[in-house]
């Protein structure tokens, strides 16, 4: 399916994605409610408040808070691109800069981080969304995590779109346990609000 964006905006449910792949160690669970588990998962559902009813996890969770073992390649990935990667076409119409929003569930310090890309690539203005306020609750950020800014820098999270036509935005793991809703791209710097504006259509 293609997501067709619309006066420089794009809105998508993080379950309606096109495929999944590199998912041998970490993968992404559709979360809602129909389904128990096997996998490690500290959380309980959170589907009922979610967009849609449903939402995306990262599982398992090996990692929860800075006392559990880090593993490079496993449960953590400051490089994108590398673990448990979605994909969405999107028909642009209207290109630009659009920054990337994405509504997500936190409860810790170690489930609060994802990358994002564009047709393959992994710009630095992709790298390291990081997520800080609103715990155990759902909530929309679009900032980066810096060595300076742990909670992240605003208006450095963006894709520029430089032609029209059907491009890939990706997201990829950078911590496991990460909970995922929805994600905006918007050509303005402007938080959405509750569950943000419905699904953009579908060729």
């Amino acid at each position: 399916m293609t997501f067709v964006e619309q006066r420089g905006i794009v809105s998508v449910e993080a379950e309606h994605y096109q495929r999944q792949y590199k998912d041998q160690v970490r993968r992404w669970y559709l979360m809602d409610g129909s389904m128990d588990l096997a996998l490690r998962d500290v959380d309980t559902s959170v589907h009922a408040s979610a967009s849609n009813g449903a939402y995306l996890e990262i599982l398992p969770d090996t990692r929860t808070n800075h006392d559990e073992k880090l593993i490079r390649g496993e449960n953590f990935s400051n490089e994108p691109g590398l673990l448990a990667i979605l994909d969405y076409r999107i028909r642009f119409s209207t290109p630009g800069r659009y920054y990337v929003w994405v509504r997500a569930h936190s409860t810790g310090s170690e489930d609060n981080g994802i990358h994002v890309g564009l047709n393959g690539d992994w710009p630095e203005h992709g790298q390291r969304m990081q997520w800080c306020e609103g715990k155990h609750s759902w909530h929309w950020e679009s900032k980066q995590r810096t060595k300076e800014k742990h909670c992240g820098v605003p208006q450095q999270i963006y894709l520029d779109i430089t032609e029209p036509g059907i491009h890939t935005v990706s997201f990829s793991m950078r911590e496991d346990g990460f909970e995922f809703d929805k994600f905006i791209l918007s050509q303005h710097y402007r938080s959405p609000q509750e569950a943000g504006p419905a699904e953009s259509p579908r060729e």
